[in-house]
């Protein structure tokens, strides 16, 4: 039987949602900012961040891993499969202290990666799971919920999301750890001196902070869903 019925807990749920929809908002504009500041104050070094990244990697004996240049803001990224650390034009040609905070920060991970970061490998091995889960959890969730028929999806489709909820809080290790690591190979390496390292961490900051956001929307998402699976 199709549902009709106006569930309370189903609207009311909605609430829970508004402190991670407030963070995100905030967390974008604080990272969209922050970058756009620090990109435009260079650092004393000179160094661009693609020459910096080659630098720690080489440092690591990670000489193998190759870096490549791509387009876009913010699109920094890396690829663990193909072992190959992506950098956008502004950060791998760029020598502010967001473009080496950015790319020292990926660095951290494919250096987590080559030292079997116990968070990385549990976030990779749960990269499947987590995109079903994120893509097709809450649509077989919903069709339980209007589908009286089909009540059990809504287990099911718990199940399926609470993978995804484990990738983005498994997430947040990875990154705090990455932007340590970014932190301290910048200054042991003189690629950031004196007052620059606090510009390079605002920027890690900021972006750290969309990571905290994007963790607290899945719980709360997984939260609501639960709600809404008892009320029924």
């Amino acid at each position: 039987m199709f549902f009709y019925g106006a569930n309370p807990i189903f609207y009311t749920s909605l609430l829970l949602l508004v402190p991670a929809i407030i963070l995100a908002i905030y967390a974008q504009y604080k990272v969209s900012s922050t970058y756009k500041k620090f990109s435009k104050k260079p650092a004393s070094s000179g160094v661009t961040g693609a020459e910096a990244s080659r630098r720690l990697l080489d440092e690591a004996g990670l000489g193998d891993v190759d870096i490549e240049v791509i387009p876009g803001q913010l699109s920094d990224h890396y690829d663990p499969r193909r072992r190959v650390l992506r950098l956008s034009e502004g950060v791998a040609r760029g020598s502010s202290l967001a473009a080496l905070g950015v790319a020292a920060h990926e660095s951290g991970h494919a250096i987590q990666h080559a030292s079997k970061y116990v968070p990385m490998q549990i976030r990779s091995a749960v990269v499947p799971a987590a995109s079903f889960g994120s893509n097709f959890g809450p649509l077989i969730f919903f069709m339980g919920l209007i589908f009286t028929a089909f009540r059990p999806l809504m287990t099911l489709g718990i199940v399926l999301f609470t993978a995804a909820v484990l990738f983005q809080i498994v997430t947040l290790p990875v990154e705090f750890n990455a932007s340590s690591r970014a932190m301290k190979l910048l200054q042991r390496n003189g690629l950031v001196v004196g007052s620059e390292a606090q510009g390079a961490g605002q920027v890690l900051r900021a972006a750290a902070l969309t990571y905290v956001a994007a963790a607290l929307m899945s719980i709360l998402m997984l939260v609501r869903m639960v709600l809404i699976s008892r009320s029924r």
